[in-house]
């Protein structure tokens, strides 16, 4: 009996927390851009009513950023570009950002598969994996009249549009014909 119980409460302990695991997890989406030259892999969350940037959001100013939610954005280029003003090879790349309210700058990072920002952001770990950085740009910031519920990233052509609450950003990306 007291065997049955415990197997009945370890079950149920064990559903629990799947279900739990499950509604914090957000959806992934893929966007490429038209051409399908840049695609780009993330966890979409949603403002649902939080305060995203600032000093009082969910993501700081001035603080590394997954830029997006679960495992960190990854971003591909089928041709070499030039990533704003810095020349990037053909290939995937981890996308990390550091929100502002004037200027983000956004970092490429070859290290793939990584899990949030934390081992970015930690004090050891964090030294080596910035070695892996093959970009870092800045660029402006927008307000937005109208909140974006959900963390949207757009490729193109020419740019990739990140926008979430009421911050939008555009990072200048254009093709330069070689391949990798």
């Amino acid at each position: 009996m007291k065997k049955g119980l415990l197997f009945i409460l370890a079950l149920l302990f064990t559903a629990n927390s799947a279900l739990v695991l499950a509604q914090a997890k957000s959806p992934h989406v893929k966007a490429e851009s038209p051409g399908k030259s840049i695609k780009v892999v993330y966890g979409q969350p949603s403002k649902r009513g939080r305060v995203i940037f600032g000093p009082n959001g969910l993501e700081k100013y001035g603080k590394v950023w997954r830029t997006g939610a679960d495992a960190a954005t990854e971003i591909t280029f089928a041709k070499d570009v030039m990533f704003g003003d810095k020349m990037v090879k053909a290939g995937t790349y981890t996308l990390f950002t550091i929100p502002d309210e004037k200027e983000w700058t956004v970092i490429l990072n070859s290290k793939l598969g990584q899990w949030g920002a934390y081992d970015y952001i930690d004090p050891v770990k964090g030294a080596e994996l910035k070695k892996k950085d093959v970009a870092q740009i800045k660029v402006p910031a927008k307000t937005t009249t109208t909140p974006v519920e959900k963390l949207t990233i757009t490729p193109t052509e020419s740019d990739v549009t990140i926008a979430w609450d009421q911050a939008s950003i555009s990072i200048p990306v254009k093709p330069t014909g070689g391949t990798h």
